[in-house]
């Protein structure tokens, strides 16, 4: 059996030298701490499968330590140690999802009856997650043989995320390899389903297609701005669904869920084309054509996304809604920090749009850094780092102003990323673009079953350089790459996080509307 590790935060640890020696004859490996910050500075470094936590430490007490780990490591199983009976310092406690609590002065024999309960209750969790999945597994294979609607895929996807957040509780790691498989099977068959519905989406023939990055405002936003009140929308770039749920517990301090949703970003899954499309409400050649001193192509010199605030307000006068709004871009944390420091100055508006570029940083910075690479090597990392990210960024500081401001605060996205595996050979002139999910350009070849293929960009409301120009977009977890240096690049790319391609990772978002407590 794997060794036991156990955090002990007390302030008095010396006074506990006979219970640590007792606990470590009986196998079990005992890290201590001292102080509150000492034991959620440890939590956020090393794993452990339990915390004693003293009640009655001085400076950050043990109900804060108990929140702030809950924060980091909510599934963290904690005991907490009391010198008080007091109903009230117990009902705070268990509120706060203890595991048990001991009364001081405890025995070593408590101790190991406290341990020995809640280590095997974790063990018949864990072993209920992994028969629930197994049932579960068949249910969603028999699934994907059937041809599903927009609404069924979210409910798979919905699905497929559920049970990879709980099996990663759970450390099974022979269910997780099922399960990526099957993440991979249903992959191969929503990029099946994009290629049968997208042009049909786009065009119309589709008579209830689902709700896509341009038409989300008019769907979504604009009955929430008929309500009394400001509005906060808060998108969050390249966050994926999987992210938004590890971020879901800190919110729920200050805000109930009113609605969880999904939408659809358009093609390609990046950002010069989902967001621009989100804020404009228009495909990317309608925007190209309404606005044509505005639109960058690719192989255009400048940022792509520089007139996101120019595009949100033609498209709210153009949906009627004549609103006092505010927009702020925030790119670093000296950006965030302003906007925290100035926010009684948005109160006044109806809806303030805040973009927030954090996610989609950490997605380039994991390709281009190794140290970022070192610490986010797998999904569960990635969302780890996301969730780290989050708890010390001043965003968090501006959610929490507009729950005591009771706003109404909305958090979406503009497209996800995909952890990408498989390369696909693709060849086409120097005036390709560089991204590693879509190309365009003239006279491309490619692999063809890797991809979903558009010969006709206006077929899908995109942009043409040119007359014989087309688009590609990889599928599943594959990225091209060109055969010049092809094993070179193979192996700088391979298990990055990409975004512009036809998953359901980057594909199917987050629509969150939360209402403060």
């Amino acid at each position: 059996m794997d060794k036991i590790h156990i955090l002990w935060a007390d302030d008095e640890i010396d006074l506990l030298k006979p219970h640590l020696l007792f606990l470590k004859e009986k196998g079990y490996d005992v890290t201590t701490a001292t102080s509150g910050n000492d034991a959620v500075d440890l939590i956020s470094k090393q794993d452990f499968d339990i915390v004693f936590l003293d009640e009655n430490m001085p400076g950050l007490s043990g109900l804060e330590t108990l929140k702030r780990i809950k924060n980091q490591k909510n599934d963290i199983p904690v005991i907490m140690i009391t010198k008080s009976e007091e109903e009230n310092l117990m009902e705070d406690a268990i509120g706060s999802k203890i595991a048990d609590y001991l009364i001081k002065p405890v025995n070593p024999n408590q101790i190991l009856l406290s341990l020995k309960k809640i280590l095997d209750n974790k063990k018949l969790v864990s072993a209920k997650t992994t028969s629930g999945y197994q049932q579960d597994f068949r249910n969603i294979g028999m699934t994907l043989n059937d041809r599903l609607s927009w609404n069924e895929w979210t409910a798979v996807y919905r699905k497929l995320i559920f049970w990879e957040l709980e099996l990663q509780k759970s450390k099974d790691e022979s269910m997780h390899e099922i399960l990526e498989m099957q993440k991979k099977e249903a992959n191969v068959a929503w990029g099946k389903f994009v290629e049968r519905n997208y042009i049909d989406w786009l065009s119309g023939a589709d008579k209830n297609p689902p709700t896509l990055s341009h038409t989300l405002l008019k769907n979504k936003l604009v009955p929430e701005l008929e309500k009394e009140g400001c509005v906060f929308f808060l998108l969050i770039d390249n966050l994926r669904f999987d992210q938004w749920k590890v971020l879901q517990p800190i919110l729920s301090d200050y805000f109930k869920v009113e609605s969880e949703e999904t939408f659809c970003a358009i093609l390609p899954t990046a950002t010069q084309y989902a967001r621009n499309a989100l804020f404009a409400g228009l495909l990317p050649s309608e925007i190209e054509k309404k606005f044509p001193g505005l639109w960058k192509n690719d192989d255009d010199e400048g940022g792509k996304n520089m007139h996101e605030e120019e595009f949100l307000a033609a498209n709210l006068k153009r949906m009627g809604k004549d609103v006092k709004f505010s927009y702020n871009k925030i790119t670093n944390h000296a950006a965030g920090k302003k906007l925290n420091e100035n926010f009684t100055n948005l109160l006044t508006n109806k809806l303030n749009v805040i973009v927030y570029n954090f996610v989609d940083m950490l997605s380039h910075a994991r390709t281009e850094m190794e140290v970022i690479r070192e610490l986010a090597d797998d999904e569960a990392a990635y969302r780890s780092l996301t969730l780290s990210w989050f708890e010390h960024s001043p965003l968090q500081d501006i959610i929490r102003q507009i729950a005591e401001k009771k706003c109404r605060l909305i958090i979406t996205t503009d497209h996800g990323t995909i952890k990408v595996t498989e390369a696909s050979k693709v060849v086409g002139d120097r005036n390709v673009n560089t991204n590693l999910r879509y190309k365009q350009g003239k006279s491309l070849d490619y692999i063809k079953k890797d991809v979903f293929e558009v010969r006709n960009p206006s077929d899908v409301y995109l942009p043409k350089n040119n007359v014989s120009s087309s688009y590609i977009f990889a599928k599943q977890d594959s990225f091209f790459a060109y055969p010049n240096n092809y094993n070179y690049y193979v192996s700088y790319y391979r298990n990055t996080f990409q975004h512009g391609g036809v998953s359901l990772e980057e594909m199917i978002i987050p629509y969150i509307v939360l209402s403060a407590k």
